[in-house]
């Protein structure tokens, strides 16, 4: 049986894809089964053959180079560039808590880890019909620790922050704050990192500069994280 953890953001293009492509690589070249799941993905384009093309497991699968098959990556594929409740009203097929459960627990049967991306930042829903479904029902729902990807960044230490005390307060586990886009000896990222953990009381375990092609973290150090 295998393991998983979920990455989630302060916000949307903070780089939690970028960041879990680096991520879904080291354990994958560490030489551990790695798979990626992530529930709904919006703002896709579609093939020569009119299918949607899913971006972000598609990225993932490219930069890390896991076998896994693209179609196990992702239940809910959305054209529209809008969070997954809305693009659900507009185009149908709205996600089913039962269906992504399913689907995430059959990776589990057959990956050593399963990385599980978030859409958006923390409290992005899901779902808005005659169900209300957010991003921290899923969490609670697979029972899985989180990593935050956070900017490096202007701006950082009070989403951050913010965060952190909504997840701590749903009772979501937070095991650490990746940085992305990080310019080390910036004076005022330096200061961001430490800030960051100090007002949040939550390691940041990684700096990931905007061209890095690596995770600078030890791999039997990341597994660890996964429950």
């Amino acid at each position: 049986m295998g393991k998983g953890l979920f990455i989630t953001g302060t916000g949307t293009d903070v780089g939690k894809t970028f960041v879990t492509g680096l991520i879904v690589k080291k354990l994958h070249e560490s030489g551990r089964k790695s798979a990626y799941f992530k529930a709904a993905v919006s703002g896709n384009e579609r093939g020569v053959d009119g299918k949607l093309i899913p971006g972000d497991p598609l990225h993932v699968k490219s930069v890390s180079g896991i076998p896994q098959p693209l179609s196990e990556m992702c239940p809910y594929i959305y054209e529209r560039a809008v969070s997954p409740h809305l693009a659900a009203r507009l185009e149908g097929n709205p996600v089913n808590m039962e269906r992504v459960v399913a689907e995430y627990h059959s990776l589990l049967d057959k990956y050593d880890s399963v990385t599980m991306e978030g859409s958006g930042g923390i409290l992005c829903p899901i779902r808005r019909d005659e169900q209300f479904v957010l991003l921290e029902d899923v969490i609670l729902a697979l029972h899985l620790p989180c990593l935050i990807v956070a900017d490096a960044g202007l701006g950082t230490i009070n989403s951050v922050v913010l965060t952190c005390e909504y997840m701590k307060a749903r009772k979501i586990p937070v095991k650490g704050i990746l940085f992305n886009r990080f310019h080390a000896g910036d004076l005022m990222e330096e200061d961001n990192r430490e800030m960051c953990e100090l007002m949040a009381g939550v390691p940041v375990l990684a700096c990931i500069a905007e061209n890095d092609r690596n995770l600078m973290f030890d791999a039997d150090a990341l597994a660890a994280l996964y429950e």
